[in-house]
C-alpha cells in the first residue's frame, strides 16, 4: 500500500493552539484558533505488514537513504527507542501507543520518497507520525476516522522528547485548508472548500532561531498574566488572533487572495508588536523582516508574514496567480540565493460526470422487462409528466450539477436509448404536441446532447459495469447512481447534490446511508463507522448484503434505534483510484457470488484512502422488482402537481 503525508503550514494563528490549552487552568483565557492546510510536498511511502518488527527504511529530502531501523513490537522496546529522540523515535512512539490500545503486529515502511524541508516550520516530525498512525490503520484495517489517526501521531510524538503543538499532526487531512479551536484539551477542526485556487510562496530563510526559547518565553505568560508583557502576549494569542483568524477563514472560503495578503500583514505587525517583546532575542527577526519588505517582489505579492514559532526561520507570501508565484521564487532564489517552495491551495476537483449503470436484463420483472427495458419504464413524475425512469434519473444528476452523463448499456440497447434521447418525434407527432409538449420535447433532446453510451459486451456484475466507464471518466472524481432506484430529496437539495457538497467538503469518495431495520439488511450493503458530526460517518466497513447475526456484531452504528443499520442509498461520489482495485479484480478473476462485484473494491479504497458516509435527507425507490416499482408508481403519483397530469398534452 502506498501513502502520502503531506506537511502542514500553520496560515493564521500560531502559538495559539498551546495557549489555548492554558483555559485547563485559566478559564478567563480566549480559546486558540488556527488556519492550517497541507503542502503540496511530504513524505511518501510503501508500507506493509511484518510479523513482530517495526522496520523502517527513510530517504531524507536531499535523496540521502538512512536504516533499516528495526525493533522488535514490543511496548518496552518502542518506549525505550521513543524516547531517545531522533527521527526513528517518532516512528517509534506511534506504534507504541497503537500498540498500547490495539493488537497489531508490525509493520515495513519504506519511505522512498521525502521532499519537504525538515525543521522549517513545516510539520515533518508530525507528517511521520501521522504516516505511521495511518500505516498501522489500513494494514490492520483498525477503523480509525482521520480525527484518530491525528489523535494517535500526537500521542506518538509526545511520547518523544519533542513537545509539539496540537495543530502540527492537522496535517493528516491533507493538502486542504483546516480550521482548528483549542480549548484546554479539547479540539475541534472543521475542513473547508476554497472556490478558486490560492497561491503561496513559502521561503526558507537559510537563517537560525532557536524555538525552544521563544517557547519558554513565551510560555512564561500562561496561565496567569504578571506584567504588561505577559497581558500583551495572552491579548494577541487571544482576542486579537480570534478576530484575524475569523475575518481569514472568510476570505479564504471566499477566495479573496487581496484580503488575505491585508490580513497577513496585518497578523505579523501584531506579533511583532505582542509577541517579539517577551523574546526579542528570537523574534525581532531582521532576516525575516528583510525578505518580507524585499522591493523587487513587492509588486507581485499581496501580503506576507512569518511561519510556525516565528522569527527568522521561514515565511510565506501570497499571490494573484501562478505566474506571479514562479515569478517570486525566481527572484529570490537568483538574488538572494533562498529556497522556496510553491503551495497551492487548490479548489476542490469538480464532480462533472455521472455513471448509470442500465444494462441488466431485469430479471424480476419479466416478462415486462423483455418487452421494454425496466429503465424506459414510465413513472409519473412529481411534475406531473410522465416520463421513462431513467430520464427522471438523468435529470436529478444534471439538477444537481453534473455536466455529463455515461449510461452503461448493452450493445443491442443502444438504439432504444437513443431513439428516445437522440431522435424527435417524427414531424407529424411532433406537431401535434402542445407548445409545452414540444419545449418538452427539445428537453429531452438536451438531455441526449449530455449523454455518452457506453457499451458492457458482457454483463457480469455491478463492479464490472462500473469498470465499463473507466475510460470515459478519464481519471475525474465522479457520481455513480443506480439505474433501477428513483432519488426523492426530503428538501430543495437533491439527494446527489447533498453527496457532491459532502465530497467537497471532504476530499474523500462519499457513499449516500440510509437506515434500515435488521430484516431488511439483506437486501443491501452495508456500512459501519463512526460519527464525525452529525450524519457524516467516517466508514469503518463495507459488508455485502450482511447476515442478521454478523450486523450484529459488527455493523451496530451509536445513535441508530436498536437493531437498525445503515445500507447503501444507491449513490455514490467516487475516487477515480476505484478503477485500480475493480481493475485488478477483472484481471485477476476475483468474482463473487460468480460476479465482478462494486461493494468489496468500495472497501479497498476506503483502507486505501478513507470514505465518507453521509445519510441522505431523501427516499431511494427500487423500481427494480413488482412490488417496490408498485410503490414507486403510487409514492410518485401522490406527489405529482394535481393540476400538471390533467393539462393537455
Amino acid at each position: 500500500m502506498n501513502l502520502f503525508v503531506p506537511g502542514r503550514i500553520c496560515l493564521f494563528g500560531e502559538h495559539s493552539d498551546w495557549a489555548g490549552s492554558y483555559r485547563r487552568i485559566n478559564g478567563d483565557l480566549e480559546k486558540g484558533y488556527t488556519l492550517i492546510t497541507g503542502t503540496n510536498q511530504g513524505i511518501h511511502a510503501e508500507v506493509g505488514p511484518h510479523a513482530n518488527k517495526l522496520i523502517l527504511h527513510a530517504t531524507l529530502n536531499d535523496g540521502t537513504r538512512q536504516g533499516p531501523y528495526e525493533i522488535p513490537m514490543e511496548r518496552g522496546a518502542l518506549l525505550a527507542e521513543a524516547e531517545k529522540g531522533g527521527f526513528f523515535s517518532y516512528a517509534a512512539g506511534v506504534a507504541y501507543q497503537v500498540l498500547t490500545h490495539y493488537r497489531v503486529r508490525g509493520l515495513v515502511i519504506d519511505n522512498d520518497r521525502t521532499d519537504l524541508p525538515v525543521r522549517k516550520g513545516l510539520s515533518s516530525s508530525a507528517a511521520i507520525c501521522v504516516l505511521v498512525a495511518r500505516a498501522f490503520n489500513r494494514i490492520y484495517d483498525l477503523k480509525m476516522t482521520v480525527r484518530g489517526e491525528m489523535e494517535f501521531a500526537y500521542l506518538g510524538e509526545i511520547t518523544t522528547p519533542s513537545r509539539c503543538g496540537r495543530m502540527d499532526q492537522g496535517c493528516a487531512y491533507g493538502n486542504r485548508p483546516v480550521y482548528m479551536e483549542y480549548d484546554g484539551d479539547r479540539i475541534e477542526v472543521q475542513e473547508f472548500n476554497v472556490p478558486r485556487d490560492l497561491f503561496f510562496v513559502i521561503v526558507d530563510l537559510k537563517a537560525s532561531k532557536d524555538t525552544r526559547e521563544i517557547l519558554n518565553r513565551l510560555n512564561h505568560c500562561f496561565p496567569f498574566a504578571e506584567d504588561e508583557i505577559q497581558k500583551s502576549v495572552q491579548a494577541y494569542l487571544g482576542t486579537v488572533n480570534r478576530k484575524i483568524v475569523s475575518e481569514a477563514r472568510s476570505a479564504l472560503q471566499n477566495g479573496d487572495a487581496e484580503k488575505i495578503g491585508r490580513l497577513m500583514t496585518e497578523a505579523q505587525a501584531g506579533f511583532d508588536r505582542h509577541l517579539a517583546p517577551a523574546c526579542p532575542s528570537q523574534l525581532t527577526a531582521p532576516v525575516l523582516h528583510r525578505i518580507l519588505s524585499y522591493g523587487p517582489i513587492q509588486p507581485l505579492v499581496l501580503g506576507g508574514k512569518g511561519v510556525g514559532s516565528g522569527g527568522d526561520g521561514t515565511a510565506q507570501f501570497i499571490v494573484r496567480n501562478r505566474e506571479d508565484q514562479q515569478k517570486v521564487m525566481r527572484i529570490l532564489k537568483k538574488d538572494l540565493g533562498l529556497f522556496c517552495l510553491d503551495l497551492v491551495i487548490g479548489s476542490s476537483r469538480k464532480v462533472r460526470k455521472a455513471v448509470i449503470p442500465a444494462a441488466g436484463f431485469g430479471t424480476r420483472l419479466f416478462p415486462a422487462s423483455n418487452a421494454v427495458k425496466k429503465e424506459l419504464f414510465p413513472v409519473i413524475d412529481r411534475d406531473g409528466l410522465t416520463k421513462p425512469a431513467i430520464m427522471i434519473i438523468i435529470e436529478e444528476a444534471i439538477a444537481s450539477g453534473i455536466e455529463e452523463i455515461g449510461l452503461v448499456i448493452q450493445a443491442a440497447d443502444r438504439n432504444l436509448f437513443e431513439e428516445f434521447f437522440c431522435m424527435p418525434p417524427r414531424i407529424e407527432n411532433f406537431n401535434k404536441l402542445s407548445k409545452e409538449n414540444q419545449a418538452l420535447s427539445r428537453h429531452v433532446l438536451d438531455l441526449g446532447h449530455r449523454i455518452t453510451f457506453i457499451p458492457q459486451e458482457t454483463q457480469e456484475g455491478f463492479g464490472h459495469a462500473v469498470y465499463c466507464a473507466r475510460e470515459w471518466v478519464a481519471g475525474e472524481p465522479f457520481l455513480l447512481m443506480l439505474g433501477d432506484h428513483l432519488f426523492e430529496s426530503d428538501d430543495e437539495t437533491p439527494c446527489a447534490r447533498q453527496l457532491i457538497d459532502v465530497f467537497e467538503q471532504t476530499g474523500r469518495s462519499v457513499v449516500g446511508l440510509k437506515t434500515v431495520p435488521a430484516d431488511q439488511i439483506g437486501r443491501f450493503g452495508c456500512v459501519a463507522g463512526e460519527w464525525e458530526k452529525p450524519g457524516v460517518l467516517s466508514v469503518g466497513e463495507f459488508a455485502e448484503k450482511p447476515e442478521i447475526g454478523y450486523a450484529r456484531e459488527r455493523l451496530v452504528v451509536d445513535g441508530l434505534p436498536t437493531d437498525h443499520y445503515l445500507a447503501l442509498f444507491g449513490q455514490y461520489v467516487l475516487s477515480p483510484e476505484l478503477f485500480d482495485f475493480l481493475g485488478e479484480h477483472i484481471r485477476t478473476n476475483f468474482r463473487e457470488k460468480g460476479e465482478f462485484q462494486l461493494t468489496s473494491c468500495l472497501d479497498l479504497l476506503r483502507r486505501s484512502q478513507g470514505f465518507t458516509g453521509y445519510t441522505v435527507r431523501g427516499k431511494a425507490h427500487d423500481i427494480g422488482n413488482p412490488e417496490a416499482f408498485r410503490q414507486a408508481l403510487i409514492h410518485f403519483g401522490e406527489k405529482s402537481k394535481p393540476d400538471a397530469s390533467s393539462r393537455e398534452r
